[in-house]
């Protein structure tokens, strides 16, 4: 029996021994001021030379050119008809209107070098039962820059542009119910052809300003004749098919989707000759165009022209066209 018991109690006292010890274990113990050195293993290490070898890989080949060219086509074609019976009390005349625009843009761009070149070509037509057929759109426009980037926003630039139109311009009167046309203006006559260098201001893709410091501009008439039913003749001496003048030019395009589907489009330009500077020299152009797209292939059209030439007219001319059609974007 006194041995069961001593026995007991011995296993008893270990027991606790132990408990106690892990108990002991697991409390942490802060090291961070603890100045403990790891001693280096006293048993030998070997470490074996690592071996590479080689290994033979196929170079790819990228059969992929870098394109420095972004060209956009546009093509527009608009009609516009009326038809009414004899015996229609309303009013009206029957009438047929065709018009038709092309638009080509060629844009490079490669490190600081940059040119665009854009091509507008505008012709309509309108003839109305009872009247001489009229035009309702002639237009010419060529245009090239080449610029090359100083800074961020600045570029110097040189450009050229030529500018005409089509067909034979009249003006008409009526004399007891009888229209009769009067020629005042056909191809090159005029026709103009513009040079200009200078500074450009691009902030961003759709705007731009081009300071021409040094700009020349060529107006031909190679209708001798034209003088008689035009007496300004657009600026040339009469008996003469040309005329240069120097001259300092301001040119500001805009050209942005301002609303889905919705692109606006506008040129300014300012043409200020050096040989005679005064207000009433200065040469005044606006284009404008709003243009929204309908579905893939339809779209609508606003367009006006603001002009004030001296040697053309004294006063403002204007002109504005509204057209529904079809239009097609290449690429798209």
């Amino acid at each position: 029996m006194k041995n069961f018991l001593a026995c007991l109690i011995i296993i008893l006292s270990l027991s606790s021994a132990k408990l106690y010890a892990q108990e002991i274990d697991t409390i942490p113990i802060n090291t961070k001021d603890l100045n403990i050195k790891l001693k280096r293993s006293p048993l030998p290490s070997r470490t074996l030379p690592l071996s590479f070898e080689p290994v033979k890989l196929r170079p790819a080949v990228v059969n992929a050119k870098v394109n420095y060219w972004k060209t956009k086509t546009a093509i527009a074609i608009n009609i516009n008809q009326a038809q009414f019976s004899d015996n229609w009390q309303g009013g009206g005349v029957n009438s047929l209107a065709v018009g038709g625009l092309l638009n080509y843009k060629a844009e490079y761009n490669k490190n600081s070098y940059s040119y665009v070149t854009e091509l507008i070509l505008q012709y309509g037509k309108v003839k109305n039962r009872g009247q001489l057929q009229k035009k309702t759109n002639d237009r010419i426009f060529w245009d090239n820059k080449a610029s090359f980037q100083l800074s961020k926003n600045w570029y110097f630039f040189g450009s050229l542009n030529f500018e005409s139109q089509f067909d034979n311009g009249y003006s008409y009167t009526t004399v007891n119910g009888s229209e009769t046309a009067t020629l005042i203006s056909r191809f090159m006559g005029p026709g103009y052809l513009t040079e200009s260098i200078g500074f450009e201001y691009k902030p961003n893709k759709y705007f731009s300003t081009r300071i021409g410091t040094g700009t020349a501009r060529q107006t031909f008439v190679l209708d001798r004749n034209l003088y008689k039913t035009n007496p300004k003749n657009f600026g040339v001496d009469t008996g003469k098919v040309f005329r240069n003048e120097l001259a300092f030019q301001i040119v500001g395009a805009f050209d942005k989707d301002i609303f889905t589907n919705t692109n606006l489009k506008a040129r300014y330009a300012m043409f200020i000759p050096y040989e005679n500077i005064g207000w009433l020299q200065i040469d005044h152009r606006l284009d404008v165009a709003l243009t929204a797209k309908i579905n893939r292939f339809m779209n609508t059209s606003l367009t006006g022209v603001v002009l004030f030439d001296k040697d053309t007219n004294p006063k403002v001319q204007a002109s504005q066209t509204l057209a529904l059609g079809f239009a097609f974007v290449f690429p798209r």
